[in-house]
């Protein structure tokens, strides 16, 4: 019988416009997969706010995290799978950030799994306001005005993160690319943040196409629902055997996409799977149709 991995992006599809899980989709992603459901996230997150947000809602496969940069055992709470950067590659990427302006923050994960941050400058707005939203987190410390000893061949960099003005990031981006530093590298956008241009440089293959791929392969799914609203989202989308857009999704998601459901204001992800999975297994899940 044929077996599902149903995998989905977190804000702007799964959450709510107030970038949090409704009731009732927690609901419903809990009773499903108690009856079966292989439901996992694939998100820009860190763990450190993906179990907040999961705390009420049982999801069944390793998570998706940091934009695929690793896989995060819920149950466990371990990471899996982590994919470092070379500490010279790191330094390099750092240096082209600094020169169009953007002051990354440095992600190291040591060996305690509990996630450090580092950002040497002065905080930007935005950047307090994402350091605000982030404070005292069991699993992720900020160490703000401080810059990590990246030429450590210890250092186990796992992303470098900046945001600021979109032609910056796009800028600096495209410089990275030309230098050909063969890390993953993502430049987008955020609807969620007002616009904001966000940049992600993680190490080589480190996609959530790639990491979706190795999900389903770890669970002996055949079949691929993948759920997204932004750029980030496309490669997961490009793999699924059905690419799903939310209706609120940015016009080159929807384009992509096979099928297009409701908003995220309205559950839609949770009600979409509940429909699959009852009509393409024996359950009947069907309380909340």
């Amino acid at each position: 019988m044929s077996k599902t991995l149903y995998v989905t992006d977190m804000d702007g599809t799964l959450l709510g416009p107030d970038s949090k899980i409704s009731r009732d989709t927690a609901r419903i992603i809990t009773d499903l997969s108690e009856h079966g459901a292989i439901i996992t996230v694939a998100t820009a997150r860190t763990p450190a706010t993906v179990e907040p947000l999961l705390c009420d809602t049982l999801t069944s496969g390793p998570a998706i995290v940091m934009t695929g940069a690793s896989l995060w055992n819920r149950e466990q709470k371990k990471y899996m799978s982590p994919a470092f950067i070379e500490p010279v590659t790191a330094v390099a990427v750092r240096d082209v950030m600094e020169s169009y302006g953007l002051a990354p923050f440095v992600y190291i994960l040591p060996d305690d799994q509990v996630l450090r941050a580092f950002h040497p400058a002065e905080l930007s707005a935005a950047d307090r306001v994402f350091v605000d939203n982030r404070s005292n987190l069991e699993l992720k410390k900020f160490i703000i005005g401080k810059e990590p000893d990246m030429a450590d061949n210890n250092s186990h960099c796992i992303i470098l993160f900046a945001m600021g003005q979109p032609q910056a990031v796009f800028d600096a981006a495209a410089e990275l690319e030309n230098l050909s530093v063969g890390c993953s590298i993502s430049a987008y956008t955020d609807p969620c943040s007002g616009g904001i241009g966000v940049l992600e440089v993680k190490a080589p293959d480190t996609s959530k196409a790639n990491s979706v791929r190795m999900v389903a392969d770890m669970v002996g799914a055949d079949r691929i629902v993948a759920f997204g609203d932004n750029i980030n989202d496309l490669s997961m989308m490009a793999v699924a055997d059905v690419a799903v857009a939310v209706g609120n999704a940015v016009p080159r998601v929807l384009e992509a996409a096979d099928k297009v459901i409701g908003t995220n204001e309205t559950d839609s992800v949770a009600r979409f799977i509940l429909s699959d999975f009852t009509e393409t297994t024996t359950n009947t899940c069907g309380k909340y149709l």
